[in-house]
């Protein structure tokens, strides 16, 4: 793959300027097991927490830190063995995520794509497909998203066209929330072919009619870039057309991998803000005057609540970890339907604790730390709305709609990538 010269910006106070192109792909360092992940994620989140809450309140984009992290080898962690990954378990997986996000969740949620991308390539690539798509991760290319369409219709709603011509394959729309596109070297989307049916389509970064637009400009998970991308007549590779269509009738877990990432994200949201929220008690508050106490870190009504948001974080952790588990044990057969369902609601419960908590432990981290920690140096308020924007991702009233439906009716959940 080549470069390409750097790509215009959208027209607007933060957009001005060019989006810079990805550096071509280096040969990352090959990751052999579990513990190295989870090893090189820590020693990675040390680096990354230093300068989040200057990249938040000035939007840098990390550039730096996602070479870094490409570099890392991270990238490639869930590729299988037999094609020279070290196939990481889903609860490794889980892990890697809510540590680099509990750093800096904006450019831990970057990879996001990647790895359901990935997690739907296993469920419905074929082994050419396999082969040439491992191969480039673990050469260091990485793989974008270009995401829904914005509008009011369903999420799913697609005008984006893959089209037929004498000339091959080609691709026309415009994407939103297309996270991670700006970092990548190939950024898939989904489309509708000449045949009415849904595919996911593979464009490369710099093939012509490709235009990637930084205009996100959420308050939240601002440097995640998760903005447009354009295609017009952009020439398609017939072996990178994927049959989404046929993932309904076809059980599998890319929908529960990725739904436990996001639920992943906001655990590590959650866990910051707790860190923070001890942090500024012990060093900055003051105990209140009816107290009688010295220190903040004796008043009874913070140690209950400091309590309270350790419980339910560890709460949403353990199901978290259980539900990565879940996912685990049924991928190791052939995944028929019910599988497919066990997983999908194991996440789903995850995915209400780790919501729940993530908003919670944002807003008490005010009422133990006090007034002194709204103030704008601290930057404190990033923790509540990178939380209120991630976990916007889907509506987690659905969820529990999701486990009533499965636990009175027996009705399996519907297979997308949202469940």
């Amino acid at each position: 793959m080549t470069e390409r010269d750097a790509v215009p910006a959208a027209t607007g106070s933060q957009e001005e300027g060019a989006v810079r192109r990805p550096l071509p792909p280096r040969t990352p360092h090959l990751i052999r097991s579990d513990a190295e992940a989870l090893e090189i994620a820590h020693d990675l989140a040390a680096r990354f927490a230093v300068g989040a809450a200057e990249r938040d309140r000035d939007r840098r984009l990390p550039w730096d830190e996602v070479e870094e992290y490409t570099a890392s080898g991270l990238g490639g962690i869930t590729v299988p063995k037999e094609f020279g990954g070290a196939e990481v378990s889903c609860v490794t997986l889980a892990r890697v995520f809510e540590i680099l996000c509990a750093a800096d969740p904006a450019l831990g949620q970057i990879p996001q794509n990647q790895f359901g991308v990935l997690a739907l390539l296993r469920d419905v690539g074929s082994q050419e497909q396999k082969a040439r798509i491992y191969g480039d991760i673990l050469a260091g290319y990485r793989i974008g998203n270009a995401g829904p369409e914005r509008g009011q219709k369903a999420v799913n709603h697609s005008s984006t066209r893959l089209t037929r011509r004498a000339d091959g394959l080609r691709l026309t729309g415009r994407r939103f929330y297309s996270t991670g596109a700006i970092f990548a070297h190939w950024i898939p989307t989904r489309a509708v072919d000449d045949d009415g049916r849904a595919v996911q389509v593979w464009a490369a970064f710099d093939a012509p009619g490709v235009r990637v637009i930084d205009d996100w400009s959420s308050f939240g998970q601002r440097t995640t870039a998760s903005g447009s991308v354009e295609f017009t007549d952009v020439p398609v590779d017939e072996a990178l057309v994927f049959p989404v269509w046929s993932y309904a009738n076809r059980p599998g877990v890319s929908g529960p991998v990725s739904q436990l990432i996001q639920a992943a994200i906001d655990s590590g949201i959650a866990a910051a803000a707790v860190t923070d929220a001890m942090a500024f008690v012990r060093d900055h508050a003051r105990p209140w005057m009816d107290s009688g106490l010295q220190s903040a870190c004796d008043d009874p009504t913070i140690l209950h609540e400091i309590g309270d948001l350790h419980t339910d974080l560890h709460a949403a952790q353990s199901l978290l970890y259980e539900a990565a588990a879940v996912i685990d044990e049924v991928a190791k057969a052939p995944v028929t339907e019910a599988g497919s369902a066990r997983a999908s609601v194991a996440v789903a419960e995850a995915k209400i604790l780790t919501t729940e908590v993530a908003l919670q432990a944002a807003e008490k981290l005010f009422d133990v730390a006090g007034s002194a920690a709204t103030r704008e140096a601290h930057n404190l308020d990033r923790h509540w709305r990178n939380a209120r924007v991630h976990t916007l991702h889907d509506p987690v009233r659905w969820k529990y709609h999701l486990l009533g439906n499965y636990q009175l009716n027996g009705i399996f959940p519907a297979r997308h990538q949202w469940n």
